[in-house]
């Protein structure tokens, strides 16, 4: 059975918008309601015209249901019952949860047997369509509980028509480090769904990301705000068949100042009581709650409270140091430590600049992640340090909260952050998925401004010995 693949034809607008929905998710049945009685009344959906729109060129103009990473995957058979998972007292298994088959491969193949806490508790209900608030720490599996959410959404609720430009699921990242680790977090559990992953943001080929919007059937999108603002005016996408909106790092989005075009966006999106909404974040504070009340109906909310903010398996150091000899401190940490994998925050980007620069004079691989660099530049610069050719990152808060990186044995802090939360978030890149860490503060009078506030987030005394 072929499924053709049109365009969108913004000269005339009809109403027409007919989907397969399951009984057992109210939001699909209410949505597909709401859109008849939307396209009764002739107003509020853009619309498009099936008879008069164009087909996409090339081969996309007819698109079959088979997984179209049949082609780019060499697919072998499979069946579930190669996923082994026996039951533990105390833990949830991927086989509970009823996920597709083509979505459990995918977890297979990825290693992953067990939920963790903030899957096992929100996955449950958000799986069943409800709108879900999730806070758990940095590390703890946040993205592929929304991930999976919208993967079990987009292939048990199928729409007899798709138009490009129009994704059925829309992810929003404050950062672009972070959107694209959670682009390519998704084209991994989904490698066997043929689903579509289009990731867009910022400092990237802006007519290539417009290409994959216009010419493609688009499953989930992941962007950055400032970009997907671009393609909304432009009308390169609409976003009115969203049937799945995830905010991530909501908090984050509200300190860079991104609530403006969020909220635009929201509204862009069918209302909260036909999509359905979900937000996973380290933290929610006071204002951020205030949007979620009007964003989301009757959320279940998780929180997964740690025994203390910062973890057990990261061995925290704090040096008292005076400016001038950080450097060499740096340096005498460098050879006494020997970090296989390191990350060094600073607070400013010419100070990470200086820094990286003074690392490579003196023989050691390092590179930059700032926001002066650009984009394709810090996506080769990841795969570096990902890959082992550099073992050494230096990076500022903004660019490092995407950066997710498995095998980092230290971080160090060569200034301490003013936001106590980042300091969370920096220390979190290390001791990841049960692995032991080391973290390592120089702190100078400049930075000692900030222990109060730091200690009193992190709700415990930091011992600050000499180097």
């Amino acid at each position: 059975m072929l499924k053709k693949l049109f365009k969108r034809d913004n000269s005339k607008k009809t109403n027409s918008r007919t989907s397969k929905t399951s009984s057992g998710n109210p939001k699909a049945a209410n949505a597909a309601a709401k859109t008849s009685v939307r396209g009764s009344k002739g107003k509020v959906a853009p619309t498009r015209n099936t008879n008069n729109a164009k087909p996409a060129h090339g081969k996309a103009a007819a698109k079959s249901t088979a997984p179209k990473s049949e082609s780019k995957v060499d697919v072998k058979p499979w069946k579930l019952e190669e996923f082994k998972v026996e039951p533990a007292e105390g833990k949830t298994r991927f086989h509970d949860l009823m996920l597709p088959e083509s979505v459990m491969r995918g977890i297979h193949e990825l290693g992953f047997e067990y939920c963790s806490p903030i899957q096992a508790e929100s996955l449950p209900a958000a799986l069943r369509g409800r709108d879900t608030i999730g806070q758990a720490q940095t590390g703890t599996g946040k993205t592929a509980a929304f991930l999976l959410t919208i993967f079990n959404r987009i292939l048990n609720v199928v729409p007899e028509e798709r138009f490009a430009s129009e994704p059925r699921a829309l992810v929003v990242a404050p950062t672009r480090e972070l959107a694209l680790q959670i682009g390519k977090d998704a084209e991994g559990l989904a490698k066997y769904t043929g689903l579509n992953v289009v990731t867009v943001v910022g400092g990237m080929n802006y007519e290539s990301q417009r290409q994959m919007l216009r010419d493609n059937v688009v499953d989930v999108l992941v962007a950055t705000p400032g970009r997907l603002i671009d393609f909304m005016r432009s009308q390169d996408v609409y976003l009115d068949q969203v049937e799945v909106l995830v905010l991530d790092e909501a908090d984050r989005m509200l300190d860079m100042g991104f609530i403006p075009d969020v909220k635009r966006i929201v509204r862009a999106t069918p209302t909260k009581d036909i999509r359905q909404t979900l937000l996973y974040s380290a933290t929610f504070n006071f204002d951020v709650r205030i949007l979620i009340d009007q964003w989301t109906t009757n959320p279940h909310k998780v929180v997964i409270e740690p025994e203390q903010i910062t973890t057990d398996r990261v061995d925290q150091k704090l040096y008292l140091v005076a400016e001038t000899d950080k450097y060499s401190i740096l340096e005498r940490v460098l050879a006494e430590e020997k970090p296989e994998r390191l990350i060094i925050f600073a607070n400013r980007r010419d100070l990470t600049r200086n820094l990286c620069d003074k690392l490579n004079k003196n023989g050691h691989s390092a590179a930059l992640l700032s926001g002066e660099v650009s984009q394709e530049k810090r996506i080769r610069t990841l795969e570096r340090f990902r890959e082992g050719r550099v073992n050494i990152m230096v990076a500022t808060d903004v660019a490092g909260r995407g950066i997710h990186v498995d095998g980092v044995s230290h971080v160090i802090n060569y200034t301490l952050p003013e936001d106590p939360e980042d300091y969370v978030h920096r220390i979190g890149r290390t001791g990841r998925a049960g692995a032991k860490g080391v973290s390592v503060s120089l702190v100078s009078e400049d930075d000692a401004f900030c222990l109060p506030d730091l200690e009193k987030y992190l709700g415990t005394k930091l011992e600050l010995t000499q180097p």
